[in-house]
């Protein structure tokens, strides 16, 4: 036997792994599991990390052309908490915690969804097919959830600034988008936010799957203590700010309440180049940075011990 590859190996052991896979197999996730475990990381993720998210639509919101309100994170902090005090930071959280259960739910189920049919005879996902199955619940997520959900969170922010804010709350806002906009005026900047979506999670899932079959190796049902997820989850992060801010800051403008001056997302891309530079795209990094890094480090923590958790009553084959 010595002869044999090392992956063999574990067909020897005895079958003592859940039902739902054989031993040296990978066991694979149910997207039912995933979709309830998903929700449930979002939802809590989400009220852990929302005033980072604040802070840097502001950021993203304050045009060069105004001229600036702000001069920085700090002073943004410092304004919003003088003029409506430390719940200024969470304005708006509501449409995001309506939006981020759905959202999570949507990724993680479509991800495991498109996984389990991509998978090899072991349930292993190599890169690549990590990336289009990120891919793929990227693009879900913004049609299905993202990008109604923040149109109206944008919306939100962006009312605050102005002299008579006129949404009262989460649905009265939505009430008087629809009512003066029509069901279009909460798919502002679709194609952007699919864009920004779909390239999100191919980059947090390629770089989640590649980290994972590395540290598993051979054993593709190798235990991964929590903090090795979070720090895996926190790498992903980082690399997908760095690889479509441009995108978000584009999305944000196409759904702010002056997204009429912007006849399509390429136009967009055009007169933020045009009169405020390439320096513009990368407008509150820094705050996305840190919200982002610790936003996926949470959900994937989470998500994960909530899948063990139901794997213990939730059999499946």
């Amino acid at each position: 036997m010595s002869g044999h590859p090392r992956f063999v190996s574990p067909f020897q052991r005895p079958r003592c792994l859940a039902a739902a896979a054989p031993a040296g197999k990978a066991k694979l996730t149910h997207p039912g599991k995933a979709i309830l475990a998903g929700g449930i990381a979002g939802g809590i993720e989400i009220c852990i990390t929302f005033p980072t998210e604040y802070v840097k639509t502001q950021l993203q919101l304050d045009e060069k052309a105004n001229p600036p309100k702000y001069r920085g994170i700090t002073d943004c902090v410092k304004q919003t908490v003088d003029g409506h005090g430390v719940r200024g930071l969470y304005r708006g959280l509501s449409s995001l915690v309506y939006g981020s259960i759905p959202k999570a739910a949507v990724r993680f189920g479509t991800f495991e969804f498109l996984g389990n049919k991509l998978r090899d005879e072991n349930g292993k996902l190599n890169s690549t097919q990590g990336f289009f199955c990120g891919l793929g619940a990227g693009v879900a997520e913004a049609i299905f959830v993202v990008c109604p959900m923040e149109t109206v969170k944008v919306k939100f922010i962006h009312d605050q600034t102005s002299a008579n804010p006129k949404y009262k709350g989460f649905f009265h806002g939505v009430r008087e988008i629809v009512r003066t906009e029509g069901l279009r005026g909460t798919y502002q900047g679709l194609t952007a936010t699919v864009l920004k979506q779909g390239s999100n999670q191919a980059i947090r899932f390629y770089v989640m799957t590649s980290m994972r079959n590395w540290y598993k190796g051979d054993d593709p049902n190798k235990h991964i203590n929590p903090l090795i997820t979070g720090l895996f989850g926190a790498i992903a992060g980082a690399a997908s700010v760095f690889g479509n801010t441009p995108l978000d800051v584009i999305k944000t403008r196409m759904q702010g309440l002056e997204a009429h001056k912007y006849k399509s997302t390429m136009d967009c891309a055009v007169k933020i180049m045009k009169h405020e530079g390439p320096k513009a795209f990368y407008k509150g990094t820094v705050p996305r940075l840190g919200r982002v890094c610790m936003d996926v480090a949470i959900v994937f923590i989470i998500y994960e011990e909530v899948v063990k958790v139901l794997n213990k009553f939730w059999k499946t084959d």
